[in-house]
């Protein structure tokens, strides 16, 4: 039987178990990939049916998304803290679910880029109370554990959100495609209503003021371990959104593997979650700064011998994917790490944190692999370029944060 993950600051559900919990925190942060990932078998049909000939115009249904996600943290982080997780959440996940539901009958590529950011809006309450729900009763070391099987079971979706989407638009259209996420949105929802307890104790609300959200800003951006972390996972989850952007036509014009799509893609995102599930398992042990900047090294090494094979045109399939995968892996042991570091010093502003982080994370690395991702050119050169540059960015933010030191332990509670 699980233990209840904390005591009376999660009242009313005390029963919540924690197993319970990082499922649920999971399944709210999966309304995420899930309205990313289902998409991409639809980009040729949508850009099709509404006369948008430009294939790599259609990737802005990937990045209005991201763009919304991006700007509602900052909405709904200051909001959360001074409200508590609860009712932010629902206020999201009804205009998630209102503009899915209308983009299904838009019949204009404008109009669905606008309800696209309307959704990102509403979806960026589940990353905000996810992230700061977890760090409300987890600490340390814990926090990296827990984050990390989020992201493990988070990583579920993407390896099947493209075969979800493909097997719509075989009895369907792009437009079920939509009317899917909304029905999905409102079972996690309820989930919610019914099990997801209040973590913010009514002692740590903090006012919902002009200078109360300033201030909880200027703290968040002012700590240098935070802000160092947030930008270096910022430019990491650049690569990822580049690849996200370009996965279809690398897939399906440069290797000629249209059918293979849902698969490979699947294969990337499996692979990932393993990665979580293991960071999960060692972090505690390895420490989460060892473990993350090791990954980080080892992610920035393979893509750079995979842009160096891909400039000199020897690229095929099976090489690509090899290397493609051992660096998603690695990137697997970085992200909730990373995260889990820059939340440790702001348990105090933790909506207002993750607000903060998630906000340049998704804008800054959606607007990263936006450039990455216009960048195709038929070839994996742009992508293993985008992802070599982010990762040396990444190493560089450590180094700062970390004052020139990387691989060492910090003493922390487990």
């Amino acid at each position: 039987m699980d233990k209840p993950v904390s005591d009376e600051a999660l009242q009313p559900q005390k029963t919540l178990g924690r197993a319970e919990f990082i499922a649920l925190a999971a399944a709210l942060m999966s309304l995420n990939a899930l309205a990313i990932d289902i998409m991409l078998p639809a980009l040729q049909q949508i850009g099709a049916e509404l006369g948008v000939d430009d294939e790599n115009a259609r990737q802005y249904i990937v990045t209005a998304y991201l763009a919304g996600l991006g700007g509602g943290q900052l909405i709904f982080g200051p909001i959360s803290d001074r409200f508590g997780r609860r009712a932010p959440l629902f206020i999201g996940l009804a205009l998630y679910v209102s503009a899915a539901l209308i983009a299904a009958i838009s019949p204009s590529f404008t109009v669905i880029l606008a309800l696209r950011f309307l959704q990102g809006i509403g979806a960026a309450t589940t990353r905000v109370i996810a992230v700061s729900a977890i760090r409300d009763v987890f600490g340390g070391r814990q926090m990296a554990e827990v984050l990390s099987m989020v992201m493990m079971v988070f990583m579920v979706i993407p390896v099947i959100a493209p075969s979800i989407g493909q097997l719509i638009m075989i009895f369907g259209d792009w437009s079920e495609i939509f009317i899917a996420m909304a029905v999905l949105a409102i079972v996690f929802g309820t989930w919610a209503a019914i099990r997801l307890p209040e973590t913010l104790a009514p002692e740590n609300r903090r006012e919902l003021t002009f200078s109360s959200i300033t201030k909880g800003f200027a703290f968040v951006l002012t700590n240098r371990i935070a802000l160092c972390y947030t930008l270096a996972t910022t430019s990491i989850f650049g690569s990822l959104f580049g690849f996200i952007s370009s996965a279809q036509q690398i897939y399906t014009d440069t290797f000629d593997l249209a059918d293979w799509f849902p698969i490979l893609f699947a294969i990337g995102a499996g692979l990932m979650a393993i990665s979580s599930f293991t960071n999960s398992r060692l972090v505690g042990r390895i420490g989460m700064r060892r473990l993350s900047h090791t990954a980080l090294v080892g992610f920035t090494a393979v893509s750079l011998l995979w842009l160096v094979l891909a400039l000199v045109d020897y690229m095929p399939f099976g090489l690509f994917f090899v290397l493609f995968s051992v660096a998603m892996f690695q990137f697997g042991w970085v992200g909730a790490n990373f995260n889990s570091i820059a939340m440790e010093p702001l348990g105090h502003v933790a909506g207002t944190a993750a607000a903060t982080q998630g906000f340049l994370t998704t804008l800054g690395g959606g607007l990263i692999g936006a450039i990455v991702g216009q960048a195709f050119d038929g070839s994996t050169v742009p992508l293993a370029a985008g992802y070599f540059l982010t990762g040396l960015v990444a190493i560089a933010l450590v180094l700062i944060g970390e004052r020139g030191r990387m691989f060492h332990a910090v003493n922390q509670p487990v």
